[in-house]
């Protein structure tokens, strides 16, 4: 199954969509589940006041930055119920519909295929509502950004070397799949794709993987203060004991990285 087709084929039916809106209520930024102060008056006067009014409104990470880092928490954890909300205002604050088929796209590698295809259901419905066909969308065959082929090289050896025998297949598409094909597409930029391999990692408590990837997202444009901010984000959605586990491998990043470099 091709992600970015199913995307267009998991809308549900006018029916399905009017039963949906009448479960829902306004708040700033779009449209969030209803019944949260009936049930839990505290966690919505924190919804309200502190994450969506202040959290969100933080200066240090753009809106669309944050919300590409939401998506990918609830992507990368099969949390469907709240996505809806914050695929709306991630368009909103500009993240485009194609890279938003991206990220789900790279997330079936990095947490799971049948995460991916969930987030499908939730990305058609938002997607049919605002009129986002099929134009709109990266093909599944693209022309490839070009390949850094010493780096490449570099880290293919490296894996070959201390894992070919344990795992062969694994080896083979790591290359094949991942970093020559997925991670060379160009609907998503690599800083953004990287970003979106960080908070997956944290938000799946993998801090063994955050080291690589989040010196390829620096190395990509990230800055020091945005990769903060992006672990304070990652607190409320990903909880503070993932973030913890991930601070002591940001500050070991930031420490080994130039001067001139973290601190653009």
């Amino acid at each position: 199954m091709r992600v970015t087709t199913a995307l267009l084929c998991c809308v549900p039916g006018l029916g399905q969509a009017d039963q949906a809106a009448a479960h829902v209520k306004t708040l700033p930024g779009g449209t969030a589940p209803s019944g949260m102060g009936a049930a839990v008056p505290a966690l919505e006067h924190y919804t309200h006041d502190l994450l969506l009014g202040d959290v969100w409104k933080r200066p240090g990470l753009s809106p669309r930055d944050r919300s590409i880092v939401t998506l990918t928490v609830l992507i990368a954890r099969g949390q469907s119920t709240e996505l809806p909300f914050y695929l709306r205002r991630a368009l909103d604050s500009g993240v485009k519909p194609g890279e938003v088929s991206e990220i789900i796209t790279h997330l079936a590698f990095y947490a799971g295929w049948a995460n991916a295809t969930t987030a499908t259901h939730a990305a058609g419905t938002v997607f049919a509502e605002r009129g986002i066909g099929a134009d709109q969308l990266p093909a599944a065959k693209v022309r490839h950004l070009p390949l850094d082929k010493p780096s490449e090289e570099q880290r293919a050896a490296m894996v070959e070397e201390n894992f070919g025998k344990v795992a062969p297949g694994v080896v083979k598409y790591t290359t094949d799949a991942l970093f020559r094909d997925l991670w060379l597409r160009p609907g998503l930029a690599p800083r953004d794709r990287s970003m979106v391999t960080v908070s997956a990692l944290v938000a799946g408590g993998q801090s063994a993987q955050i080291n690589f990837h989040l010196n390829r997202a620096m190395d990509s444009g990230l800055t020091e203060k945005e990769a903060g901010e992006i672990l304070t984000q990652l607190a409320f959605y990903a909880g503070w004991p993932n973030v913890f586990s991930a601070m002591a491998v940001f500050k070991e990043v930031f420490a080994q990285r130039p001067p001139a470099v973290s601190a653009r």
